[in-house]
């Protein structure tokens, strides 16, 4: 009846502490009571657990008291792999001296991977809202947590594009926080026509492009009446905006097609009788005056020999 009251007593106590969230850990720490040679250790274990689970609270507190799933599964994974790896020591001291320092150990390792929360991951938004479900460390139940921008605008910035006529531009809108917003937010893409940044724009100057999951946007063949600045909105389903950046399209030109150079002719000699048959005909009389005298020499000469 003793050893079910110390196990029950550790039990109620880890359902308050960061670390303890975890049903795996609740059972080693169950276990490792239930180990203990006599019923005093027992009581000495329970009193070490206590202790222990009050510094896991005051750790946690110090760090807003709240944890992420991820984070809290890196913790639980060290630790665990601690505290087998401390079942399997053989152990020549006292059981409650052994008992504080892997109970220390536990709560070091919750230490450093909150801290590292805290800096990096709890509000990784440098613009926008963000929302997003994080595990309370006292009621060990999930809430929603909420990120206000950090400029205290949804608006995060312009960006220019530039492009060819012809060719593609590419609009990412994509941040990984936005990994993190609860339910399935929706990337609206619109535009508004013209040189950017050559007059003021009021909502109505801009139509809806697509509205999508995906985060980039492709346009392809690309005219220069394409031009113009165009927005993407990260909202959800009801509205709410978490996120919004420009993006300054500027379409060039494609360059003129090099025309091929018209060949030009040498002009004519400046004579008006000329004829490109002329010095042809020229030739043809005293070429059969001499096959003429050949003929006939070649004639008498065999008449002579013949004769």
């Amino acid at each position: 009846m003793l050893l079910m009251l110390v196990t029950l007593l550790c039990s109620v106590s880890t359902a308050r502490a960061c670390l303890q969230c975890d049903r795996k850990i609740r059972l080693l720490h169950e276990d490792f009571a239930l180990s203990a040679p006599t019923v005093d250790d027992q009581i000495e274990l329970k009193k070490i657990c206590d202790h222990a689970y009050q510094t896991y609270r005051e750790t946690s507190r110090e760090r807003k008291g709240v944890i992420d799933p991820t984070t809290l599964y890196r913790a639980k994974t060290e630790y665990q792999s601690e505290f087998d790896r401390f079942l399997k020591t053989k152990h020549t001291g006292s059981v409650t001296f052994e008992a504080i320092m892997i109970m220390e150990k536990g709560r070091k390792i919750l230490e450093k991977h909150l801290d590292t929360f805290m800096q990096d991951g709890l509000c990784p938004n440098k613009c926008g809202l963000l929302r997003r479900r994080i595990m309370d460390c006292f009621s060990c139940r999930y809430k929603i947590y909420i990120c206000p921008s950090p400029s205290g605008q949804q608006d995060c910035g312009e960006y220019p594009v530039q492009a060819e006529e012809g060719g593609q531009a590419l609009l990412n809108c994509f941040h990984p926080w936005h990994r993190l917003l609860l339910g399935r937010p929706e990337y609206h893409y619109s535009w508004a026509p013209g040189v950017p940044e050559t007059q003021k724009l009021n909502e109505s100057d801009f139509s809806t492009l697509i509205v999508t999951e995906d985060s980039t946007v492709v346009l392809n063949q690309l005219h220069v009446n394409e031009q113009g600045t165009y927005r993407c909105s990260l909202q959800s389903r009801n509205g709410t905006i978490f996120y919004r950046v420009t993006f300054l399209l500027t379409v060039a030109p494609s360059p003129e097609q090099d025309q091929r150079p018209v060949v030009t002719l040498p002009p004519p000699p400046h004579r008006d009788t000329y004829s490109p048959f002329q010095s042809t005909k020229g030739l043809l009389v005293p070429v059969i005056a001499v096959v003429t005298t050949l003929s006939l020499a070649a004639s008498v000469g065999l008449t002579v020999v013949l004769g």
